[in-house]
């Protein structure tokens, strides 16, 4: 049976744009999770495209450098069929001074029906979404939100454990200059997981308190609270000067923070190992512990595309002239 078929007609998405993890309802979620289910059997078939959105067209637009979340959309638009339009801000009129509202509507004259967006500056997507007539995606937006890394992170722990649900789970690192850190906790704590941060007093929010969560700056206590572990990238391009503004050295933070196998194996029970990459092997995780039987970072990757593909699906469903 196809995903389209497997969706009631009376089941959509509550939101016309996917702007941020906050927009969305946990019945939402779920709805994503169970659509992401059916493309993932696509994934695994000999052919891997369905013709679910051959009458759309998506503009991809990165301001950012991007490879995984790029890659990641572009397969997933081609495996429903979609006509692509790839857009970078290097080289193009953004250089020359074109504001983003007159990039994307000389875009939209060509008639795109959906854009999947990434910008340096939080709230963008917003903006965007006020200004243009296409559905938005919100592919990251400076440090506030990446809601499709959440949902296929949370998507990634329901897949290995069984549920999301009573699951604790333990995000560490870069909470400060993370969107993902964000994104992932609106997610876990709308589908009932419990959420603890853990990483430098430097690198954590000012209204970390504000989150409802639990913060540890004890790695070795907090990994042996967790089920789940996700140990997020330094962002040394999001911080000052030389690259390191908010601790000592890369070396000291892998010695606090870093996750090798000694440190892995002293837990005393099996945790699940996640990141959303890019791995700097030797400062957040070593490669024992990246490439561990308990780490799922590849799966985080193969169910990006499944769930991504859901998102475009179901926010395609709600253009009106669209038949899906």
């Amino acid at each position: 049976m196809s995903p389209s078929r497997t969706i009631a007609l009376s089941e959509q998405l509550s939101t016309e744009h996917l702007l941020g993890i906050k927009d969305l309802s946990a019945a939402d979620i779920e709805l994503i999770f169970r659509t992401a289910d059916g493309f993932k059997e696509v994934l695994n078939r000999p052919i891997k495209k369905v013709p679910s959105l051959r009458d759309i067209t998506i503009a991809n637009l990165f301001f950012e450098s991007s490879t995984r979340t790029r890659v990641s959309f572009e397969l997933a638009e081609k495996r429903l069929s979609a006509d692509v339009v790839n857009f970078s801000s290097s080289g193009s009129s953004v250089s020359k001074g074109e504001t983003l509202v007159d990039t994307v509507n000389n875009i939209l004259a060509m008639k795109v029906d959906m854009v999947v967006m990434r910008h340096p500056d939080p709230g963008a997507a917003m903006f965007l979404s006020r200004h243009v007539d296409a559905r938005i995606v919100n592919a990251g937006d400076g440090t506030h939100e990446h809601p499709t890394q959440a949902l296929l992170d949370a998507y990634s722990i329901r897949e290995k454990l069984g549920k999301v649900k009573g699951v604790k789970v333990l995000i560490v690192g870069d909470i400060l200059h993370s969107r993902v850190a964000l994104s992932n906790i609106f997610c876990l704590q709308k589908l009932g997981a419990e959420v603890m941060l853990c990483g430098p007093t430097t690198l954590m929010p000012r209204y970390v308190r504000s989150l409802g969560v639990r913060v540890e700056h004890d790695l070795n206590k907090a990994l042996r609270w967790c089920d789940v572990a996700n140990m997020l990238r330094i962002q040394l391009e999001r911080q000052g000067g030389d690259g390191i503004a908010n601790f000592p050295s890369l070396r000291e933070y892998a010695m606090l923070y870093g996750l090798d196998l000694e440190r892995y194996q002293r837990i005393g029970k099996e945790v699940v190992i996640m990141h959303p990459g890019p791995i700097n092997r030797g400062v957040e995780v070593t490669s024992q512990v990246a490439d561990h039987a308990n780490s799922i970072i590849l799966d985080q990757v193969e169910n990006g595309v499944a769930v991504r593909m859901a998102v475009l699906y179901l926010l395609a469903a709600r253009i009106p002239r669209t038949v899906v």
